[in-house]
């Protein structure tokens, strides 16, 4: 695995939102990880989101490390675009794991984004709403167990990286529009969800699995955001796939 991990996040959220994941996968997989942030989100909140998947893609292939292919692991909305990437360019990465994603060709628009979280992002998107307050609603939203200290650290990040409305509505549109391949990319491909996923209806992943003839790991408990909730699991599944596929 000559060029390890890279790391992306979905809606909204940035690399510093994966709290410690990245330096644990590392000490685990031996493997060195990066990570990196979609325009609109995280270190380039300054930055216009481009409201399609495939744009985010071009971004994300732009960007790449040096050091030879990546092992794309990549959440949600990061899914999606790390999936688009892979297949535009499979001979830049070594894999793809997705976690908790979905597509437009695999489910209906109220399981990739499920009634309960309608009026949770009408709140968040409302202007007079404070940044501690919507973040508290995402945490309650896309988390079982957070550890302590998390919806500080988010609190802080949104005080210092504030994503704008408007990005956050082009990276909702690109999500609502992009359709998954009728064939998977070619490359080693790893799904995880969450039965508990709170957003994301996880049938959206089991019909994507179905769709690609591929396993689907889902864990029993975790929410959206379950590198967060189980990062040990995570990373298991990690390892243990990459071990796999050399």
């Amino acid at each position: 695995m000559s060029g390890g991990w890279l790391l992306l996040r979905g809606l909204a959220r940035g690399s510093a939102h994966w709290g410690g994941f990245p330096q644990a996968l590392a000490a685990r997989s031996g493997a060195p990880v990066a990570v990196l942030d979609l325009p609109g989100n995280g270190s380039r909140w300054r930055e216009a989101t481009p409201s399609s998947v495939e744009a985010l893609a071009h971004d994300l292939h732009g960007r790449l490390p040096a050091g030879g292919p990546v092992r794309l692991v990549a959440l949600s909305l990061g899914a999606m675009v790390a999936l688009e990437a892979c297949r535009r360019w499979p001979s830049a990465f070594a894999g793809c794991a997705v976690l908790n994603t979905s597509a437009a060709s695999a489910a209906a628009p109220w399981e990739r984004l499920q009634p309960r979280a309608w009026p949770v992002l009408a709140r968040c998107l409302w202007p007079g709403t404070p940044p501690a307050t919507r973040e508290r609603l995402v945490l309650a939203l896309t988390a079982q167990r957070p550890p302590e200290g998390t919806l500080q650290a988010w609190a802080g990040l949104a005080a210092t990286q504030p994503v704008a409305a408007g990005n956050v509505l082009r990276q909702l549109w690109a999500a609502a529009r992009w359709r998954a391949p009728a064939q998977p990319p070619a490359l080693p491909l790893l799904l995880l969800a969450s039965r508990g996923d709170r957003l994301v209806a996880p049938v959206s992943s089991q019909r994507l699995a179905h769709q690609w003839s591929l396993p689907l790991h889902l864990h029993p408990w975790a929410g959206h955001d379950l590198p967060l909730d189980d990062p040990h699991w995570v990373i298991e599944r990690l390892c243990d796939w990459s071990r796999g596929t050399g």
